[in-house]
């Protein structure tokens, strides 16, 4: 039998805080055992799960691994906009003329990420 990925784990000052923006962002919920200035933080969503855990250091370089968000009920650039509002920061826009691109954003602590079209906007073909 296989392996499976059970988290997806980042290394961050402050788990609650950062389990709390992905919270928001993915519509899933923070464990009900997290609390503010827990070594850890356990974040569900809708198929997946984010372990948040301290680490004294500052992160520094860019990240080797990003996710790539596609939203479910909203376009890309509406996604963008709520993402923004609860605390990201613009790194790079990557969106074209013809609608098509992406958008690269930080979470509250730098970790980088990308926001795609929705199903909807990449149309029958998505897939």
């Amino acid at each position: 039998m296989s392996s499976v990925v059970r988290h997806l784990t980042f290394d961050c000052h402050d788990p609650y805080r950062l389990g709390q923006f992905w919270a928001a962002v993915l519509d899933g919920a923070l464990s009900d055992d997290d609390y503010p200035g827990d070594p850890e933080a356990l974040v569900e969503a809708p198929g997946s799960a984010l372990l948040f855990i301290h680490v004294p250091e500052a992160k520094s370089i860019k990240n080797r691994v990003h996710m790539d968000l596609q939203p479910q009920d909203r376009t890309r650039d509406e996604e963008v906009e709520r993402v923004l509002a609860l605390g990201a920061t613009l790194v790079a826009d990557h969106r074209t003329a013809d609608g098509r691109g992406w958008v690269t954003l930080a979470d509250p602590e730098g970790n980088e990420f990308c926001v795609e079209r929705s199903a909807a906007e990449r149309g029958p073909a998505a897939g």
